[in-house]
């Protein structure tokens, strides 16, 4: 095991260390028959990622094929109840109806790049299934999401969605069923089809390159973000920057883009699963980060409403910057997101994602209090689109 490095201010949301960590988290915890396949995608990515013409193909997909840049929205009505300015960078706009596509389309690029010829995926809330299962088939490739069961029966929306573009959606029917289970037997899988499979991780989890990887795919979203800020607001950046946080992809992306300025960057985890808040450090996937365990240090369940925040651990990158105090996390609960879920939607005419809806949740009960003060401005990042959400706003599932 190699020593955690803690490296200066000017680096953090840069390169983690040559093992892959970020302080004492991260790292490569992985059967030793998979150590290779991590390094041939390290070494991968590192090739590609400083290869120009790389680049460009995944910027031009990313505006001809995905519909980037996403617009900043002003939320007027909002803003004039809460009394303070919220801007929202809306995700939900982007093809397939998630941020997921953007690190999709870059993994999915990578693969081929590497000649494999097939996608291997885990997803919860499914948009990451529905990612992988889009850019495989624009790309050529086979693809197998991995789902848990109980998942599945919440999200059947975009199960048929994957399936219709081709994929093979394997449910998984150990331990609560969920996502955690899927990461697990998606990682079983690769073990036994390194040669010819890729496996494109959904989130900032899982062993080193891949909580870097996927963040540098996500970047684009705190990049755009940025300017955008630069563009409209007086000061040029916000005072706040919120996302939610799951594994935490999209708030890892959006938080790049400010990590550098005096904006203060907020993650909100469901209060059902905040290992960011109620955890410790483990290993689990692959990495060390903070998790959900007990007493004799066995993973706990998350929970949430929320499928794709239904994981008990966190991007080992997001513990770090919680430790290092240049984020803070918090927590909303299952009845404030659906509260602010609807209040979003009736007040902007936007229905976001229940895991979305964490983030605007924290703002809804902050605005006005020392910890977001009238007259702030808070720039809201939107996952995704709340159409996979409606079963369960309906009732029809648990």
């Amino acid at each position: 095991m190699d020593v955690a490095v803690r490296p200066q201010a000017a680096t953090v949301m840069r390169e983690p260390s040559p093992a892959g960590r970020f302080g004492e988290y991260g790292g490569r915890y992985v059967p030793e028959s998979l150590v290779p396949a991590c390094r041939e995608v390290d070494e991968a990515f590192r090739a590609a990622w400083s290869d120009p013409r790389f680049r460009s193909q995944l910027t031009g997909l990313l505006r001809a094929y995905a519909g980037r840049p996403t617009a900043l929205t002003p939320a007027w009505r909002l803003s004039a109840e809460l009394g303070v300015t919220v801007l929202l960078k809306r995700e939900d706009l982007v093809h397939t109806g998630s941020h997921k596509i953007n690190n999709v389309l870059g993994q999915a690029l990578l693969a081929r790049r590497m000649g494999k010829k097939h996608l291997l995926a885990e997803t919860g809330a499914g948009q990451h299934g529905v990612a992988a299962a889009t850019a495989a088939a624009l790309l050529g490739l086979g693809c197998t999401v991995f789902m848990g069961e109980r998942d599945i029966e919440r999200q059947a929306l975009n199960v048929h969605r994957m399936r219709m573009l081709g994929a093979t959606v394997v449910p998984v029917t150990t331990g609560s069923r969920t996502l955690k289970d899927a990461c697990s037997e998606a990682l079983r899988h690769w073990v036994t089809t390194v040669d010819d499979a890729y496996y494109c991780v959904g989130s900032v989890i899982g062993p080193h390159p891949y909580p870097w990887m996927v963040r540098e795919f996500q970047r684009v979203i705190g990049d755009e973000a940025r300017a955008q800020c630069a563009e409209h607001l007086p000061a040029g950046t916000p005072d706040y920057v919120v996302a939610c946080v799951g594994g935490g992809s999209n708030a890892a992306g959006t938080f790049a883009g400010f990590v550098d300025t005096p904006a203060r960057l907020i993650g909100v985890e469901a209060a059902g699963g905040a290992p960011l808040s109620d955890g410790v450090p483990g290993v689990l996937h692959g990495f060390r980060s903070q998790l959900l365990q007990d007493d004799d240090g066995q993973v706990r369940e998350a929970h949430s409403l929320s499928a794709g925040l239904d994981y008990p651990g966190v991007g080992p990158e997001h513990a770090y910057l919680r430790d290092l105090g240049r984020a803070r996390y918090v927590t909303a609960d299952d009845d404030e997101a659906v509260a602010a879920l609807h209040r979003l939607a009736r007040t902007e005419g936007i229905l976001c994602a229940l895991e979305s809806a964490h983030a605007v949740a924290w703002v809804l009960r902050a605005a006005g209090t020392p910890e977001l003060p009238a007259g702030s401005t808070v720039l809201v990042t939107l996952s995704g689109r709340g159409d996979k959400d409606m079963p369960t706003l309906m009732g029809e599932t648990c």
